[in-house]
């Protein structure tokens, strides 16, 4: 294929590649203070991501959706902070579009920790509402389930940063710095017993009060460091997505979706079977 990203593709192009297959992986991410990293960082590892999971599996990409919620950074007025609310709805919007488009195989994924928030009610919701199954993969809980032996230290999750912008063509756009080099606690460390009583920042209200708090970068002096962590970062992704399968987990939501129908068809009074009747 010419490419795999859609908004990159010829219309004729999608149509083709619909007639053989239904998948799309779509990166959901956030523009917000990220340490020695530009504010899309998150965005473009999600969009790395995408890339080497449509390879395995066949699928398209759709890119270009970086304004999410993005939580406790919101104290950094370079953040985009986007409500959960607002996102969940337009994030159905697009499901709802491509599923009329013919992707009844839609694969959410996003490197940034609240976004759970936003994509499980979603993905939920849409299932209730239109009887498709689609599926989010919230990439930090794959991290440390499939290559959490590949870390040699907090370097190689910012290796992975570096990587995504290798992979995508904008390594240049990452600064070379020493200033975000740093270990000193968060501010908000003190309620860190709160902080964990739910999952990924759901449990409590909060900011970051200053911005050290997110995201302490490693030192990037010159542009063989730089490269390094970006050789590191690459390999660390492939064997990720390597791992996680993805032939096997697009197989499994088509055999979903026939074990879906049969469950409806003996409770018909399920949401999703509800709705398709009205």
């Amino acid at each position: 294929m010419r490419t795999r990203i859609l908004p990159k593709m010829l219309n004729s192009e999608v149509e083709q590649y619909l007639q053989r297959n239904d998948i799309i992986i779509v990166p959901v991410g956030t523009v917000e203070m990220h340490g020695g990293f530009p504010l899309d960082s998150e965005t473009t590892i999600s969009e790395a991501y995408a890339l080497k999971m449509a390879e395995a599996c066949d699928g398209l990409v759709l890119t270009g959706l970086p304004y999410f919620y993005a939580g406790a950074t919101a104290s950094g007025r370079g953040t985009v902070q986007v409500s959960i609310k607002e996102g969940i709805n337009y994030l159905t919007a697009v499901a709802k579009s491509l599923l009329r488009q013919g992707f009844k195989r839609q694969i959410y994924i996003s490197f940034h920790g609240p976004a759970h928030m936003t994509c499980s009610p979603m993905v939920r919701d849409f299932y209730d509402e239109t009887g498709v199954p689609i599926l989010y993969m919230d990439l930090t809980m794959q991290m440390f389930k499939t290559v959490k032996d590949l870390f040699k230290s907090m370097d190689s999750f910012h290796a992975i940063t570096v990587g995504a912008y290798k992979m995508l063509n904008r390594i240049e756009d990452v600064p070379l710095t020493t200033e975000y080099a740093h270990t000193e606690p968060q501010t908000c460390s003190k309620f860190d017993d709160i902080f964990g009583l739910a999952y990924q920042s759901a449990a409590i209200g909060y900011y970051f009060g200053d911005p050290k708090d997110h995201m302490s970068t490693t030192a990037i002096p010159n542009e063989e460091v730089r490269e390094e962590l970006a050789k590191e970062g690459i390999s660390i992704i492939e064997q990720m997505v390597e791992r996680m399968n993805l032939p096997h987990v697009v197989e499994q939501m088509k055999d979903l979706q026939q074990y879906n129908k049969e469950v409806e068809e003996r409770c018909p009074w399920v949401p999703s079977a509800f709705n398709k009747r009205k």
